[in-house]
């Protein structure tokens, strides 16, 4: 035998044993936990879409203009801003940002708040999502004299 089968036969038989270490073949069906793992998100992770923003000065709701959210679609949201006492917020500058904490990356687009609809309501388009996991969208409210902060988590299978 030569040199060279030697190293490669020897490396299969680490590849093996390595496999073989890490679990190696099994019966088990996939869990709904294990799923939650694949999606790179943390436990007990906060995916509420409606919430009060990082220092309590809005409250925010947000909902997709598509049901279910589609993956490598552009589409729209629409954000609720309101005060604590439930009075809608008007004229607020919203500022975007977000992507996927555990992958270090942004949006594939440039979402951006592109009009006032009234009653507290405003519309987000350019939201794309390029994969399954774990997003954030982040949000910075300005209206009249106050300024907040709200994350909100999106799971997407």
């Amino acid at each position: 035998m030569n040199y060279h089968r030697l190293i490669f036969i020897a490396s299969l038989i680490l590849l093996v044993a390595f496999l073989t270490a890490c679990g190696g073949e099994s019966d088990a069906e996939p869990t709904s936990e294990m799923a939650d793992m694949a999606m790179d998100s943390p436990d007990e992770l906060d995916t509420s879409t409606e919430k009060m923003s990082e220092a309590g000065a809005f409250n925010v709701t947000v909902s997709s203009n598509t049901d279910p959210v589609e993956l490598n679609e552009i589409h729209s949201w629409t954000i609720h801003v309101e005060t604590p006492d439930g009075a809608a917020v008007e004229g607020a500058e919203i500022a975007v940002d977000g992507g996927m904490p555990e992958h270090n990356h942004g949006f594939p687009t440039t979402p951006e708040v592109t009009e006032e609809l009234g009653d507290g309501d405003y519309l987000l388009e350019g939201v794309k999502f390029s994969m399954a996991g774990w997003w954030e969208l982040k949000l910075a409210i300005t209206a009249g004299d106050q300024s907040d902060n709200i994350t909100f988590n999106l799971v997407l299978e």
